[in-house]
């Protein structure tokens, strides 16, 4: 067995780390011009929140916890997941949570906002990881494997879906069977779970208009363009507009005009708009590679917590990523989740970069 050094981050994956960061505060930038034309305040403050407590708390974050031993995270993984959890319900207490699009999903404290279930998200592999971890060769196991994985998505879903956000929850679940195979989770367990997913899944869009409605655009775009069909419809127009090489950087005309949430999870779309095909190819480029070296460090992590913790982070992260641009680009059906890295959000970008720091704490002793 080789032996485990401790060693500098991994180099390759800080410099796509940077790049990420770096590209996602000039599509930001230039996004957020948009809201200059409407609102200078506004303007202000988003930038704000998004420098001071997105990039410099993120990058502060991410230093200290590249440096920080990832193992203390798996003593304390019941306390994290049980804390996130209580802090999600917080947005349920009146004049302490704040609605925002018919979800009740954020917490505001004076005039800071954050949205807790990024801590859950993050909070959920974190325990994930440390069971699965812990119970070497049972994951395949129903007592020990399956049965852990689904009530830990039960309560946990719960607490999603009563928000309602949809959205997270489903990236959550993705990460979490990404982690439950890669500990030796059964497959056939997994079948079974994803049928019973679709059909609850199903069950929710019956009970959930806006759900059914999603994928009822999706399948025909030109449905209903000028009411809840009319993101789809001028998301895929920026894109189209954007030609080979784009409309040169900060002349989107959609952000202006009638993209909603330029700023959110209609980003990409004016990304595409700005910087066209070769622009949005890199991007997306830039994701997969991101993704390739976290796997990479996984591979060579002797540490099954280590190991199972990166696995969690990237699909985390990477499906919440294609989510996105899939439903800008029209594969998939419109999902409201934003793009890591790029989209608007102070706190959001703040958990990715601490949970980047994790990563490259486990990258120190790769093998």
């Amino acid at each position: 067995m080789n032996k485990v050094h401790r060693k500098p981050v991994d180099k390759y994956l800080a410099i796509l780390l940077v790049t990420l960061v770096v590209v996602g505060f000039i599509i930001f930038s230039s996004a957020s011009l948009g809201l200059l034309a409407k609102s200078g305040d506004q303007f202000s403050s988003v930038t704000f929140t998004q420098t001071l407590f997105g990039l410099l708390g993120g990058t502060i974050c991410c230093l200290l916890l590249s440096r920080m031993d990832h193992k203390i995270l798996k003593n304390w993984a019941w306390v994290i997941l049980f804390g996130s959890i209580v802090i999600t319900l917080l947005v349920f207490i009146p004049h302490l949570g704040i609605a925002h699009g018919g979800a009740l999903r954020w917490i505001k404290i004076g005039s800071f906002t954050f949205q807790p279930s990024e801590i859950l998200k993050v909070g959920v592999i974190i325990f994930l990881a440390a069971w699965f971890s812990a119970k070497k060769g049972s994951a395949e196991t129903f007592k020990k494997g399956t049965l852990p994985l689904l009530i830990t998505l039960a309560v946990t879903g719960v607490v999603f879906l009563v928000q309602p956000d949809t959205d997270n929850f489903l990236v959550t679940v993705f990460a979490s069977f990404a982690v439950y195979l890669s500990a030796g989770g059964s497959k056939k367990h997994v079948f079974i779970m994803a049928i019973l997913g679709v059909l609850l899944m199903t069950l929710l869009a019956y009970e959930r208009p806006y759900i059914r409605e999603r994928f009822l655009i999706f399948f025909n775009p030109d449905q209903k363009a000028l009411s809840s069909g009319f993101q789809a419809k001028q998301s895929l127009i920026a894109v189209g507009s954007g030609g080979l090489m784009g409309r040169g950087y900060g002349k989107s005309l959609q952000k202006f005009t009638h993209l909603p949430e330029p700023i959110g999870d209609s980003i990409f779309a004016v990304a595409a708009e700005e910087f066209g095909f070769v622009g949005a190819s890199s991007i997306i480029l830039l994701f997969v590679l991101f993704s390739m070296r976290c796997l990479r460090i996984a591979a060579h992590t002797e540490d099954s917590f280590g190991r199972l913790l990166i696995v969690g982070i990237v699909i985390l992260l990477i499906s919440q990523a294609f989510l996105n641009i899939g439903a800008m680009l029209g594969v998939l059906p419109l999902t409201g989740i934003t793009l890591p890295f790029v989209s608007h959000g102070g706190s959001s970008l703040l958990v990715v970069l601490a949970e980047m720091g994790i990563v490259l704490s486990i990258s120190r002793k790769r093998i």
